[in-house]
């Protein structure tokens, strides 16, 4: 089984309160406020890339250990606050975050998490994370940016 932190890539279609970085990113990109909830937006939380996910999966294909439990995500090197992201997109967007803060948490939110990656690469070395943070925000909002019209008809 595998436990995930925040999965993420330039595909997935973050919500206010899933998702969160996607979120974060679409909101900078198209100037829209982005509420914080609670923790000052010092909550850090770690992301790992949609390829890194794929690559994991086919790794654990390749070699499946039954009835273990992994934790996974991005691990300590793919962390950031609320507060972090917000410089992260505006230094590539050149727009400044629109946010109010709320005072009270999300309910089930982290302080902080991160995937303690140990067991994955001692079960499966030759995997390992290859899409940095900084990566995953360029990745997100190359794609957050392009002016897409829709095909008629087409969902």
């Amino acid at each position: 089984m595998v436990r995930g932190g925040c999965l993420t890539g330039p595909n997935h279609s973050g919500v206010e309160l899933h998702g969160f970085l996607n979120y974060l990113i679409k909101c900078n990109v198209e100037k829209k406020k982005y509420f914080i909830f609670g923790y000052k937006g010092k909550q850090v939380k770690d992301n790992i890339h949609s390829y890194d996910v794929a690559s994991f999966i086919h790794h654990f294909i390749q070699n499946p250990r039954v009835g273990k439990v992994y934790n996974f995500g991005g691990g300590k090197e793919n962390t950031c606050s609320i507060l972090e992201a917000f410089e992260i997109v505006s230094g590539i967007t050149g727009n400044s975050m629109n946010y109010e803060y709320l005072d009270e948490n999300r309910a089930g939110d982290h302080i902080c998490y991160y995937s303690d990656l140990r067991k994955i690469n001692k079960h499966f070395p030759k995997w390992e994370v290859t899409r940095s943070i900084q990566n995953i925000f360029e990745d997100i909002c190359k794609r957050s940016m392009k002016v897409e019209k829709p095909i008629e008809g087409v969902r």
